[in-house]
């Protein structure tokens, strides 16, 4: 059964009785695919820790139309957070705040805060809105891959990763690659100062450009957020960093790094915005192709490239 739809505007208001029924709708955001579902029903909700393999206790995502829902999903919502919102919603920020009765805990991991988004992808917006046209109040969506797994940037690379998991009813809208690549940078909005728990294209300067303030570093306290374990964004094959690739490896690199003989190069990269939207395709392709081990030579820098470092991190550590 194939799953995958175009996305036009009759698909799009299909997603939205789908998700009103219970089913799950992957969609494109600029960030990655995300597996969609209402995020006011419990059962629908558990349906996306089923078919992830997710924890229970880790929280959901709520995506939401606009800035205008903060009020709905959260309380006592600090300035900072506004300024925030404003200067970067819709895009590839989340936001923590304490949550309100509507986030209930199946979507907060019973804690006491709920993680807020407007995407910044047409598609994910549309479905958005014509789910809330509906009676739909936000769209809790996960990434579209097994817990611990490489996201998605295609519809495609949900389709092979999901597949068997999904149900008679359930839709994936291909919307194309996702622009940026790594998930939605994660802030922490609870405290007198803004908290960064993931890093992401969102960066800690253009916190402090937006906010005044200064960016808290997460502490091992901190509330509990999606991709924050050690082990994360893992491939099947072995991931090494900065090490010599050998014969029959393979190897993701920027552009002006050689490829040694015999090494299977996926991914060569000329910008860092390149290496975030190349990098999980890369880690899929070395599965596609059987390898066993993949080298990264990881980029330097602050920004996009310390997200990048951070996935790359996780995606090669060993108990």
């Amino acid at each position: 059964m194939s799953f995958l739809s175009l996305c036009s505007t009759e698909s799009i208001r299909d997603a939205a009785l789908a998700l009103k029924n219970r089913h799950l709708v992957a969609f494109p955001t600029e960030t990655v695919y995300g597996l969609g579902a209402d995020a006011t029903n419990s059962e629908a909700i558990a349906r996306i820790y089923e078919v992830k393999g997710r924890p229970s206790d880790h929280p959901l995502i709520v995506h939401i139309a606009s800035m205008n829902g903060l009020g709905e999903w959260s309380r006592e919502i600090p300035e900072y957070a506004i300024s925030l919102a404003r200067d970067f919603w819709p895009g590839p920020l989340t936001l923590v705040l304490k949550r309100s009765e509507l986030a209930q805990d199946f979507i907060t991991g019973g804690q006491a805060t709920v993680g807020l988004r407007v995407p910044a992808h047409p598609v994910a917006l549309s479905l958005i809105n014509e789910f809330i046209a509906i009676g739909g109040k936000g769209i809790a969506a996960p990434s579209a891959n097994r817990f611990g797994a490489v996201s998605p940037t295609t519809a495609t690379a949900v389709e092979e990763e999901l597949a068997t998991y999904l149900q008679s009813g359930d839709l994936i809208l291909d919307g194309g690659q996702s622009l940026i690549g790594l998930e939605s940078t994660i802030v922490d909005c609870t405290g007198p100062a803004p908290m960064i728990l993931r890093l992401g294209a969102i960066t800690p300067l253009m916190i402090e450009e937006s906010t005044g303030l200064v960016a808290l570093e997460s502490n091992p306290s901190a509330i509990r957020v999606s991709g924050s374990l050690n082990s994360h964004y893992s491939p099947k094959a072995k991931v090494l960093l900065d090490v010599v690739a050998e014969a029959g490896d393979g190897l993701i690199a920027p552009d002006q790094i050689p490829t040694p003989n015999g090494v299977i190069r996926l991914s060569a990269p000329s910008s860092i915005e390149q290496y975030a939207r190349e990098l999980y395709q890369a880690l899929r392709k070395a599965d596609q192709l059987g390898l066993n081990l993949v080298v990264v030579l990881q980029p330097g820098g602050d920004g996009l490239a310390a997200a990048i470092r951070d996935r790359l991190q996780r995606s090669a550590f060993v108990e």
